[in-house]
């Protein structure tokens, strides 16, 4: 899979851009695919643009480009309204020929009051939506004109609506410009983007038997573990990479196996071993090692962080 992402970089650096729409089922690793990518280029020149769906913001328009924005701009919880238009205005004038109109956009857009410096015109929203969408897609356009664009849309099984136009748009308009767009979703998504030359679909599928036991030996440094162990690893993660890979670090972590110089032991018989069941039975047991930060973990899933 990373070899045909980085095929496709390679056509995108060339003014050739490139579309992956990449799917598999939740937990088969999808982000660290796209991870992997953001690694391979690093030695590249380029500009990296992420997104992030939430399941908790699916009827928030454009909330991934929302976010995206506030984190480009360093947003501060005590920053005023002026200091967010001067932080707003010296992004734009990096990258938009008319500064005054997109500024009056995405400030809109980001619940910022400018009116005084930034007056909107009197549109309708659906006209004010257009606007906002055309602006993100030429803002991109124009930071490829620099330098080759990475842009990468996580969870899109989770986009609101507006956002799913925006990428329709992007879409459409990245074919003879150096981008390469990556969105990922869940099976179940269907993407209504088809019929384009440029674009590619990648679906992941589920470990082997014998990719998921190199995968537990990775996690373990290169040394094996007892068989009986890694049958009931492969037995309960069903191929499933991030399933493996928690499990594996559960056991290494519990201290139920004996490290030796080639090899993990188990000092005595497996029947006495606890291997959790499930990846959230492994995920808690991990998180009971770590003392108070259990909590944290804990109220942060409450809040969706």
């Amino acid at each position: 899979e990373i070899g045909l992402l980085l095929e496709r970089w390679e056509q995108s650096k060339e003014g050739d851009g490139q579309v992956i729409l990449l799917s598999g089922e939740a937990g088969i690793g999808k982000s660290r695919v796209t991870d992997a990518l953001r690694e391979c280029v690093v030695g590249d020149v380029l500009v990296q643009l992420r997104y992030q769906c939430s399941p908790y913001h699916r009827n928030s328009a454009l909330h991934p480009v929302i976010e995206h924005l506030e984190r480009a701009l360093l947003f501060d919880s005590g920053d005023t309204s002026e200091i967010k238009l001067d932080k707003l205005e010296a992004l734009l004038s990096e990258r938009a020929s008319d500064v005054g109109k997109v500024a009056a956009l995405f400030a809109s857009l980001l619940s910022i009051p400018s009116k005084k410096h930034y007056p909107l015109a009197e549109i309708s929203p659906e006209r004010q939506k257009d606007q906002t969408l055309e602006a993100l897609v030429t803002q991109v356009e124009g930071l490829s004109r620099r330098y080759p664009v990475l842009f990468i849309f996580e969870d899109a099984h989770w986009a609101d609506p507006t956002s799913l136009e925006l990428l329709e748009l992007m879409i459409s308009r990245v074919q003879a410009v150096p981008v390469l767009v990556v969105i990922t979703y869940r099976s179940e998504f269907s993407p209504p983007w088809t019929g384009f030359n440029h674009l590619t679909t990648l679906t992941l599928n589920r470990f082997t038997r014998s990719l998921a036991v190199a995968l537990v030996e990775k996690v373990a440094g290169g040394k094996p573990l007892p068989d009986e162990v890694l049958a009931q690893i492969i037995e309960r993660t069903d191929g499933v990479p991030v399933f493996v890979e928690e499990l594996t670090k559960t056991i290494l972590e519990s201290g139920q196996l004996t490290e030796e110089i080639d090899r993990y032991v188990a000092p005595g018989p497996l029947q006495d071993m606890t291997i959790p069941a499930t990846l959230h039975d492994s995920l808690m047991a991990r998180l009971d090692r770590l003392g108070t930060v259990k909590d944290v973990a804990q109220t942060a899933s409450t809040i969706g962080r």
